[in-house]
């Protein structure tokens, strides 16, 4: 466990909200110089509490249109057949997030993204109804987004 200081957190909570905020910038906004800033940027990277930069994108204006939660279950629960799911799905570039899930008689939870249901149910049918051990499959629909959070909460964080 790394500790972090005031500084640290204000530089991960900075960037989580601008990905593309200059060093400059940040460093401005932290009260550093830039280049004590950019080595505890670099640190925190090396420490993998930065895993990626990412762009995030509107679905809607790429006419993705469809978001469906997905909840799958398993045949056998043998890490064989888990690892062949979780790797079967990790290729699929409509499943945005897939996690396994205890409290519901699911073993997964995938989120998937489609333009509409004619690709969900070419989705659904060609590919993940294939995979092996899939016994069970529960859609949900999303009708509209309420609000989507990117940012981790970093106040608890010591």
């Amino acid at each position: 466990m790394i500790k972090l200081d005031r500084t640290d957190r204000r530089i991960l909570e900075l960037m989580q909200a601008d990905g593309r905020i200059s060093n400059l910038e940040l460093a401005d906004k932290i009260g550093l110089s830039p280049s004590p800033c950019s080595r505890r940027v670099k640190a925190l990277e090396e420490a993998g509490l930065i895993a990626r930069h990412v762009t995030l994108l509107d679905p809607v204006k790429l006419n993705l249109n469809l978001t469906a939660y997905i909840h799958i279950s398993m045949d056998r629960h043998t890490p064989d057949r888990f690892e062949n799911f979780e790797t079967k799905v990790s290729s699929y570039e409509e499943v945005l997030e897939c996690v396994l899930v205890t409290g519901t008689d699911a073993d997964y939870q995938l989120k998937v993204v489609v333009p509409d249901m004619a690709h969900y149910q070419e989705f659904l049918l060609g590919k993940l109804t294939r995979i092996d051990g899939v016994t069970g499959v529960r859609s949900s629909f999303v009708l509209r987004e309420v609000f989507q959070h990117t940012a981790l909460p970093l106040t608890h964080i010591r």
